[in-house]
This record gives C-alpha cells, structure tokens and sequence, in this order.
C-alpha cells in the first residue's frame, strides 16, 4: 500500500486532504498548551544555558583582564627592579670612584691653600721702619747756625746723606714691591689649580644628583607599580605595545638573516651529507642547515642568560658568578666555532659555484667569461666568508627580542 493510498480517506483526493486538515488541526488546537509547555521548556533551556556560557564567558574575561593585570604589573615591576638596580650600581660605582679620590682632592687642595697662603704672607706690605739717625738729624737742624759756616756745611753733608738714602731706600722698595708681585703672580696657576679641581668635584656633585634625579623618576614609576594604579597599567600597556611592535619588527629582521645563513650554507651540506638523501619530505642537507642555525641561535641564547642580559631560564642567572663566566666563555668560543664552521662552508659553497661554472663554461667553450670574472673570485669569497662567520654572532642576539616577544604577546 502506498502513502496516497495509506492518506485517502474518500476517492476524492481533495475531500481527503480537507479532512486531514480538519483532524490535524483539531489535534494540534488539542496539543497546544502541552506543545507551548514544550517549546517555552525547550527555549527556556537553550536560553538558560547561553545564560550560563555567557556568565562563563563574561567571568572567563574578567579573570583573564585581572590575570593579564597582574602579568603586566609583575612584569613591570621586575623590569622596574632591573632598572633601578642598574642604577644604583652606577651610582654605587661613581660614589667609590669619587671617594677613592677623595684623599688625593683633599691633599690637592690643601696643598694649593698653603702655596697661596704662603705666598700671600710673603706678598704683604710692611712699610720699613724709620732708621733711628732721624732724630739725630731733626736734633742737628734745631741748631742755631746764626750763620756759622760750619753748621750750614754739616747740613749740607747731611741733605747729600739724606738723597743717597731715600734713593736707596725708593731702589729697595721697587725691588721688594717687583718681589710681591712675583709672588702674587705665582699664587695664580695655584688657584687655576684649585678652581679646575673644585670644577671637577662640582661636576661629580651634579652627575650623582642627574641619577639620583633619574632614580626618583623609577622609584615614583615603581610606587605606582606597587601601588597597581590605572596610570602605571595604561603606561606598562603602551610600553608593552610599542616593545611588542619594536620586537617583532626585529624578529623579522632576524627570520629573513636566518633564511639568508641557510641560503648560504645549504648547497656545501648537500654534498656533505648527500644532496638525494629525504627525511619527511625534506633533504637531509637542509634539516642539517636548519639544525646548525637552530643550534646557533640556542648558543646565543643560553650566552645571553650567562651574561645576565636576558632572564627567560632564571635558573642560568643564581649560578655562582664564576660558574656563569666559565659558562659565558664555554658558549662564545661555541659559538666561534659555529663561525668558523659556517665561514668554511661559505667557502667550500663558492669553490662548487666556481665548479659549476668551470663545468658549464668549458661545455660552451666561454672561457674567456672564466678569465674575466677570475678576478673579482677573491672580493666574492671574502664577503660570502664575512657573512658566514658574522651572521652566527648577529643571530646569538636574537634572544633579547625574544624574551621581550614573550612578555609582551600576552598584555598586547
């Protein structure tokens, strides 16, 4: 039987389908409420539940704002830490270079007080005491000559005396007055000495408070931190997202060396380790290229947390300091020999271009092309060694962008 036949009610086709609708109607104006109480319980599930994933969503942001908070402000707080620390260490350095001098300065000036005192003392004026024949003299021309002639020639003598005297008495005077000022004169190289040092002393003074003006700036920075205000987030955000910006661009820098490095020493590892020679759809000569640049730029990074500059493994950093510095020595000479490595491989990869070039030529008979760009070989093999041993160096400082890439995606 089929399903016309199963629905026909009456022989007529549209009689049947009225009566249809009229039973399916009854029975659906029967079924409503129970139908409504079904939909309204169905929809009031569905919108319960996007209720529920929305408050989770909602308390999901909200954690995520307050843990990105959080990240931000300890981050900043330890970059803030690492800054004023630094500073303080330059303050510290200044302050022990200064008051290691301090004994010299302080010898220096007292040394120069007492030449200019000294000399000052022997430049003083002390006006020559009257010579005690003066008296004699005034006693000599109280006389009354009532024109005895011998008086008169005794005074005379006397006045001759008294020119000779006040003419030697002028010439010692000049000759003491030329003395002071030849001492006065010494007593001025003495205070140029003296203002050139307290010059250099007041210039120190002026250095220490320059820091110790840049040090109050990081502390107000770092109370904020502290004290998790609106201003210091909105900073450490825009900070974050400029170094985020600044970071990348780096990065990318350092991608496009990479992918230059392994240009530059995949053809000489192809025929180290066998140019047909696959491993999951890639040649063994480029896994091997991509291993030694990879293995480079850990060398760099491992050198970079010896050396402080970096913290990605903290670990490197609460070493002994004797135990980083062997460490730090251990991977630069590493990574010199990566260098060295890379620089020969360059060479070896400009011998097989020569190679190659030989082999084509010699088939089309251009030697004449050979001879002429035999000439320029050395300047073409000298700048592929220079980038090969300089691009595993430049590589090693890719882990300062990289931390900063790491702390910063998250708040960005």
């Amino acid at each position: 039987m089929s399903f016309e036949q199963a629905m026909a009610i009456t022989p007529n086709p549209a009689l049947s389908g009225v009566i249809w609708v009229v039973i399916l109607s009854a029975l659906l104006y029967i079924a409503r409420q129970p139908a409504h109480q079904a939909i309204l319980s169905l929809t009031g599930a569905f919108y319960r539940g996007l209720r529920i994933g929305a408050k989770s969503i909602l308390r999901a942001e909200q954690n995520f704002s307050l843990r990105n908070r959080e990240v931000l402000l300890a981050h900043g707080r330890e970059q803030k830490e690492r800054v004023i620390e630094r500073e303080f260490e330059r303050i510290e350095s200044a302050v022990r270079r200064d008051l290691a001098d301090t004994p010299a300065l302080y010898r220096r000036i007292s040394e120069r007080i007492t030449n200019i005192e000294e000399d000052h003392q022997q430049s003083v004026d002390v006006p020559p005491s009257p010579p005690g024949w003066v008296d004699a003299v005034k006693a000599v021309s109280n006389i009354n000559s009532k024109g005895d002639p011998m008086v008169a020639k005794i005074l005379e003598v006397i006045h001759s005396s008294l020119v000779k005297a006040h003419a030697v008495a002028t010439d010692e005077y000049r000759k003491s007055t030329q003395m002071r000022h030849k001492f006065l004169k010494n007593m001025m190289p003495d205070v140029r000495k003296l203002e050139t040092t307290l010059g250099m002393s007041d210039k120190n003074v002026s250095e220490l408070l320059q820091k110790s003006q840049v040090i109050d700036r990081h502390m107000a920075e770092y109370e904020g931190i502290l004290k998790k205000t609106d201003q210091a987030q909105r900073a450490l955000s825009t900070s974050a997202f400029t170094h985020f910006l600044i970071a990348t661009l780096v990065l990318g820098v350092a991608v496009a060396g990479a992918g230059i490095n392994f240009r530059l020493i995949a053809r000489p590892m192809s025929e180290m380790m066998g140019g047909n020679s696959v491993m999951g759809g890639l040649k063994v000569s480029e896994i091997g290229a991509m291993v030694i640049i990879l293995l480079e730029v850990f060398t760099g990074v491992f050198l970079m947390e010896a050396l402080r500059i970096t913290n990605l493994f903290p670990v490197i950093g609460t070493l002994k300091d004797s135990t980083r510095v062997k460490m730090a020595w251990a991977l630069l000479f590493l990574l010199t020999v990566f260098a060295s490595v890379e620089a020969g491989l360059a060479l070896m990869r400009e011998s097989l271009v020569e190679d190659d070039q030989a082999t084509n030529a010699f088939m089309r008979g251009e030697v004449a092309v050979m001879a002429t760009s035999e000439s320029l070989r050395w300047i073409i093999t000298a700048a592929q060694m220079g980038l090969g041993f300089f691009l595993p160096f430049v590589l090693a400082v890719v882990a300062i962008p990289l931390e900063t890439f790491f702390h910063t995606a998250r708040s960005v």
